[in-house]
């Protein structure tokens, strides 16, 4: 008894409770200035030296900048409520980030969708061509509904780092709409992913040519399979699909699924995580958010994931890896560190 409570003192907080839950412990922080690496779950510090704040987030490579958009998270456990909007990044490597300022900020207009107060998770911005805009898409509950609205909003800008101009929130297909990200093909049409029918069902809506609004096509997928973050990729002319199961902040397994259309049908293709059994189980303490096609590589995938902190959301982590392949299964393997040579040279 000695021993553990002297162990635990040693250890911070976090990484006590973590070890008490059965969750890995959190790793040394990311030193400031320039690295060449990634460290999963650890304090990740921007170029002003203060951990990145975009939580829930996704990517948008443009030219050779890429662009990190995410829920700006303040101290507390109230960390499901907005209080500031969308923060983004920009980077030229992957491991450095500048900050580039909130992109999205809620509104002080108590009659706004985008109140401050309102619940505002998972921005995905994409590009769209033809109208030169940057289109961001989130999951969107009023203010004061909990999670009783199930909307979507749109905001869009004329450059990706904004500001973005908030246009409405809706219903997708007048269904219900939480946990989401979008997907633009390569014939250039974009599709939103998105927990539908009480979380229950995926629903998988055609966005209008502009990526403002859905165009009333929509196919329903994983029926009864409660599934929540959903994330996506195109692989060897493969669509594949990880997601987690719903259980709140609580972490858990991971599914994975593959299909020859983006509209399915889908078939499952288990928990994509690999190591101990306890850690697969809570998919190494994080939940998906999004997949990178990394720039300048061929065929090569970042899985990012979120290591929630509902006690203090400001101190949410990123959980970055690799993902690998086992013949037409993606799968994801823990590493304390590693860095873009995983994926060999050139593309």
């Amino acid at each position: 008894m000695i021993r553990a409570l002297l162990f635990a003192v040693v250890l911070s907080l976090p990484a006590a409770l973590a070890l008490a839950a059965g969750q890995p412990a959190d790793p040394q922080p990311i030193p400031k200035g320039k690295v060449s690496f990634f460290r999963p779950g650890a304090i990740w510090p921007d170029n002003n030296g203060v951990h990145i704040n975009a939580h829930g987030g996704g990517l948008l490579v443009v030219g050779k900048t890429i662009y990190w958009f995410g829920e700006h998270k303040i101290e507390g456990g109230a960390g499901n409520v907005a209080q500031v909007g969308v923060h983004c990044y920009s980077s030229r490597d992957l491991y450095n980030w500048k900050d580039e300022g909130i992109a999205l900020a809620v509104s002080d207009d108590p009659k706004s969708d985008i109140a401050k107060g309102c619940i505002l998770e998972r921005p995905k911005v994409i590009y769209n061509k033809k109208t030169r805009k940057y289109v961001m898409w989130f999951h969107l509950e009023l203010k004061g509904q909990g999670y009783g609205a199930a909307r979507t909003g749109v905001a869009a800008a004329d450059k990706a780092t904004g500001p973005y101009k908030f246009i409405e929130s809706f219903r997708p297909d007048n269904q219900e709409s939480r946990d989401m990200t979008v997907f633009v093909d390569d014939d250039g049409k974009a599709y939103l992913l998105h927990a539908s029918e009480g979380n229950s069902t995926l629903h998988i809506s055609l966005l209008t040519d502009d990526y403002l609004k859905t165009a009333g096509k929509y196919v329903r997928a994983f029926e009864g399979r409660f599934m929540e973050a959903p994330a996506v990729f195109k692989y060897k002319g493969k669509y594949y699909f990880i997601a987690s199961g719903c259980t709140g902040w609580a972490p858990n397994a991971a599914r994975s699924a593959v299909a020859d259309k983006i509209t399915g049908p889908w078939k499952e293709l288990g928990n994509p995580w690999i190591g101990p059994k306890d850690q697969c189980d809570i998919s190494f303490n994080s939940q998906p958010t999004y997949i990178l096609p990394v720039p300048g590589k061929r065929d090569a995938f970042i899985f990012l994931a979120d290591r929630w902190r509902p006690d203090n959301a400001i101190d949410g982590r990123y959980v970055w890896l690799p993902i690998q392949f086992e013949g037409d299964r993606p799968v994801i393997k823990w590493m304390d560190q590693w860095d873009l040579g995983v994926f060999g040279k050139g593309k």
